[in-house]
């Protein structure tokens, strides 16, 4: 199928569309010209250190004007998952004051009191410290299950990466040698459940678009839609030699999605 023919374009966010406080080259030109040829736009982020209303905000800011409704990221995720099985739950949430707010009004109880503990929820967390992590490891020992946001390995910035909630769980799964549950990002059937609901078309007629081979692209592929993987971000073609799947496309920009 031509790379301009498909209904729904999903991005991932992060070394995708942005990097920083800044628009990747030919990104805003790109999803303005899909939207100007009737094409649904969305965007997907495993990062849950902001809410899908921040993530919203920004790319409006940036040039992109986009409702809340065309946003989902791991946090938002991890609510529709925790409240289909675990409802009002008491959580540990190893994780940022954004994703403790999301999960607080969804109407979980947040405790650091390891014996009340039902869930530990691991996530990208700047704020991790030993203090954490001897809750988390209490909690588990003591029966509490074990989910987590999002399992990347680091998060791309401007000029390099910060440690990614990956490090956060592998802490977590060292100490208490308990593996984690559930991991309800990218390139789970949960995010791609929820992308899927919200680009309201069938599978094959979306084309997801990220950086990450093992995440946006192996999610994709695995939920029956096209995958373009962008050099902008994570992966490069070294990598992607390596890698155990092919995309359907690889890209240097997002420019060569419409030329």
């Amino acid at each position: 199928m031509p790379i301009a023919t498909y209904d729904a374009y999903i991005f991932d966010l992060d070394g995708t569309v942005y990097l920083g406080d800044a628009l990747l080259p030919q990104a805003g030109e790109t999803i303005q010209r899909l939207r100007q040829l009737g094409k649904k736009t969305l965007f997907l982020s495993n990062n849950p250190t902001q809410s899908r209303a921040v993530y919203a905000e920004k790319l409006t800011r940036l040039g992109l004007t986009t409702p809340v409704a065309d946003v989902i990221n791991s946090s938002y995720v991890m609510v529709d998952f925790l409240q289909r099985r675990l409802p009002h739950a008491r959580l540990f949430v190893v994780g940022e004051e954004s994703l403790c707010a999301e999960l607080a009004a969804a109407g979980f109880t947040l405790t650091d009191k390891a014996a009340e503990v039902d869930a530990v929820i691991a996530s990208f967390d700047r704020t991790f410290d030993y203090r954490k992590l001897q809750i988390a490891f209490d909690a588990i020992r003591a029966g509490a299950r074990f989910f987590a946001t999002n399992a990347d390995r680091y998060c791309p910035v401007p000029g390099g990466g910060e440690p990614d909630a990956a490090a956060m769980i592998a802490a977590i799964e060292a100490c208490t040698n308990t593996t984690v549950e559930a991991v309800v990002g990218k390139p789970s059937r949960y995010m791609a459940e929820a992308i899927l609901a919200l680009a309201g078309v069938p599978a094959e007629r979306c084309l997801m678009t990220g950086d990450r081979w093992e995440t946006d692209v192996l999610m994709g592929l695995e939920a029956g839609m096209a995958a373009a993987l962008t050099l902008t971000g994570a992966t490069t073609l070294a990598d992607l030699a390596t890698a155990d799947i092919a995309p359907t496309y690889v890209i240097e920009h997002l420019g060569e999605l419409v030329e």
